[in-house]
């Protein structure tokens, strides 16, 4: 989403496009993202800090969950080539963070059978949008 929302907004950034692109965000956050940040928060996070303890991380990252969300609050609202930069932005990064520092960390650090279950229970609350 955010590769195709940056290209198109090179080629035009006026006001239908990125309405367009604005109510975009907001269905892929309807869709597919919400449903990610719910089994995040409900389901993978509880279970890396039950094993490993507090994490900062964790933290962080659910913040940038709620950053997100307001993001997508204001493109309801107002959509603006500004905000959906910055979503794009905060997105990419969160993905990069997540892969690279908590998944990396909990790959190493949690037995197999925790991680086994877990891929389990995520993919049977995991919605699945072929668009």
């Amino acid at each position: 989403m955010c590769v195709l929302t940056r290209r198109s907004l090179r080629e035009d950034a006026g006001a239908a496009n990125v309405a367009r692109l604005a109510q975009r965000a907001v269905d892929r956050y309807e869709l597919e993202l919400s449903n990610h940040f719910e089994i995040e928060e409900q389901i993978l996070f509880p279970a890396i800090e039950t094993a490993l303890g507090k994490l900062p991380l964790v933290d962080s990252l659910i913040a940038e969950h709620r950053e997100m969300e307001g993001l997508i609050e204001q493109l309801r609202c107002a959509p603006s080539e500004v905000l959906l930069e910055r979503l794009c932005g905060l997105l990419a990064e969160h993905i990069r963070r997540e892969e690279k520092e908590l998944f990396e960390m909990a790959q190493s650090r949690l037995p197999e059978p925790i991680l086994r279950q877990l891929g389990i229970v995520i993919e049977q609350k995991a919605v699945r949008i072929c668009l």
